[in-house]
């Protein structure tokens, strides 16, 4: 095999719905990109795992996989537990080059993709002037993961908005319900929620339930398997190639 192969590296969830909707992006990144190899594998709850694709890929002949952790910031997944099962995947396949890739975010296509599910929630932009926005990630420990939440939230503000709001399902707060209240607190007549998050499941539930208690008056749908987002996965594939590329030849 000649091209290195796209192996997506997800999370993984007991809830079926996470697993599916990982599997419609990928198809539709090989949709994109027909020719190109993409495995997908898992960290917990989910099956197949890394290590497993990996011994796959290795008895079938591949040479070099860039492995793109399905995350939105770095966080403790993608500095610690992706780079651990690569290093024991390394050891055990020597033949297989394996490279990790950077994070999703943040980047202007997640942010085409949050306006792409509020389009589709029913905001149109003659609705910004009036409406705030809370962007509701998962929630993490990691001050850098938090700081590039509060970056993005900054620079949808900048984009109409009347006021925009961080908040997370967990490890920190406010929470979905006390950003919409606080909105609303402060005068603004419409709310909406984005969740900021890849796949349905437990924390993004708790985002949906956190709106709907506090009466938001939008509430969008997850990323999901937009097309903009499997741009950006092909994009963070080929930004990982060059970089294989600069290094072998240095």
């Amino acid at each position: 095999m000649t091209h290195p192969t796209l192996l997506v590296i997800a999370h993984g969830s007991r809830d079926p719905r996470h697993a599916a909707t990982v599997h419609a992006l990928t198809e539709r990144v090989r949709a994109e990109r027909p020719g190109l190899r993409v495995e997908t594998a898992f960290l917990e709850f989910n099956a197949p795992s890394v290590p497993r694709v990996l011994e796959r890929l290795a008895a079938q002949g591949a040479d070099e996989v860039v492995a793109l952790p399905l995350l939105l910031t770095r966080a403790f997944h993608a500095k610690t537990d992706i780079p651990s099962v690569l290093r024991e995947a390394r050891a055990r396949l020597p033949r297989l080059r394996v490279r990790q890739a950077g994070v999703l975010g943040p980047s202007p296509l997640l942010n085409a993709t949050l306006e792409r599910r509020l389009r589709e929630a029913g905001v149109r932009p003659g609705d910004l002037p009036r409406t705030g926005l809370v962007l509701a990630s998962a929630g993490s420990s990691d001050p850098e993961a938090i700081a590039v939440i509060a970056e993005i939230a900054r620079e949808l503000r900048h984009t109409g908005w009347c006021a925009v709001r961080p908040a997370f399902a967990s490890a920190l707060l406010p929470r979905t319900e006390d950003a919409v209240r606080a909105l609303r607190a402060e005068g603004v007549e419409r709310v909406a929620v984005a969740p900021y998050v890849i796949a349905p499941g437990r924390l993004p539930d708790r985002i949906a339930a956190g709106a709907r208690a506090a009466g938001a008056d939008v509430l969008a749908d997850v990323l999901g398997p937009a097309p903009e987002l499997a741009r950006l996965l092909l994009d963070r594939f080929d930004e990982a190639r060059v970089t294989v590329g600069a290094s072998l030849s240095a």
